[in-house]
């Protein structure tokens, strides 16, 4: 069993890499944010030999995911479904003056 805690570790640990490499070309806080969460409960995983920091740090990462931190998410109050852009055929007939 230790030795799927530390393979499950080390896919935490590359997924914080990755995070923080997303995190320096993007400069989103929430990259930042999850990817310190899973380096930390990855690396704390290794030193104690246990398998709860895996699971805490992937209930913290969605609990951020769900607090809108994920790139391209956005909260729940400002979705684009109501405000849709008039179709081409609105245009014409609204720009030629006629009513």
């Amino acid at each position: 069993m230790i030795y799927v805690t530390y393979v499950i570790a080390g896919v935490f640990i590359a997924l914080a890499f990755a995070m923080l490499y997303v995190y320096a070309r993007s400069s989103h806080a929430g990259m930042f944010i999850m990817g310190l969460v899973y380096g930390c409960s990855g690396l704390f995983a290794i030193l104690i030999g246990e398998w709860w920091p895996l699971v805490t740090g992937f209930v913290l990462v969605w609990v951020l995911k769900l607090l809108g931190m994920e790139p391209g998410a956005e909260p729940p109050g400002e979705s684009k479904a109501g405000t849709e852009p008039p179709s081409r055929r609105e245009k014409q007939d609204n720009s030629s003056g006629y009513s």
